[in-house]
């Protein structure tokens, strides 16, 4: 049976990470002066990558975790703040700026892998949230789920890509970082509840 209310948190945190919106300026950037299936490929690699690592990580993160002794409700509370300090970066447009920096300084002949796939897709962010999203729900299940939902999120993050100059124009540089102000805050609240699940297994919270 599928359990709604962990499908759509689980889409709704992934999808506020990975920031698809965000990430539409710098694919346009850093795809400059190619043409339309050239640039179709680009992306297209870039999500099948992003993809097999997020799904490498949600099946084997946590057993990962345990070898070297480090407990979910562990990663939970890490993981949290973590999901934190990005969301701070969005609502006061860091993360932005460095990304942008990061285009900016280096050339990539062919940005699909790097730094398209990693890290501005499949980062330290995106990463430990499937990890945490696949402990929440352990099983083939909760699995299946957390499969589902990146499979979504990237679907989405594909479009974005396919139709980057187009959003642009329609959102504007003033649209985009409304969208990124308002996904920050959301994305505060979801990682201050990743800390409270954390210290509850802890004992510390009620």
């Amino acid at each position: 049976m599928i359990d709604t209310a962990f499908f759509i948190t689980s889409f709704v945190t992934l999808f506020v990470i990975v920031d698809p919106i965000g990430l539409m300026p710098l694919f346009v950037a850093l795809t400059q002066g190619m043409t339309p299936s050239e640039r179709r490929a680009v992306g297209l690699r870039a999500c099948v990558t992003s993809l097999v690592i997020l799904t490498l990580f949600a099946t084997l993160g946590e057993a990962v975790l345990g070898f070297i002794g480090i407990s979910m409700a562990a990663f939970r509370v890490a993981g949290g703040a973590l999901l934190f300090l990005t969301a701070l970066d969005m609502l006061f447009e860091r993360r932005t700026k460095r990304r942008e920096d990061r285009t900016e300084e280096e050339e990539f002949p062919d940005p699909s892998i790097f730094p398209i796939a990693i890290p501005l897709v499949a980062g330290p962010g995106s990463i430990a949230t499937v990890i945490l999203l696949a402990g929440q729900k352990p099983g083939f299940d909760g699995l299946a789920m957390v499969f589902a939902v990146m499979l979504a999120v990237l679907a989405i993050v594909l479009t974005m890509f396919l139709m980057g100059g187009l959003f642009e124009r329609l959102l504007g540089k003033t649209g985009i970082n409304v969208v990124t102000r308002l996904l920050g805050m959301l994305l505060a609240a979801l990682s201050v509840q990743f800390i409270l699940e954390g210290l509850r297994e802890f004992g510390f919270a009620g």
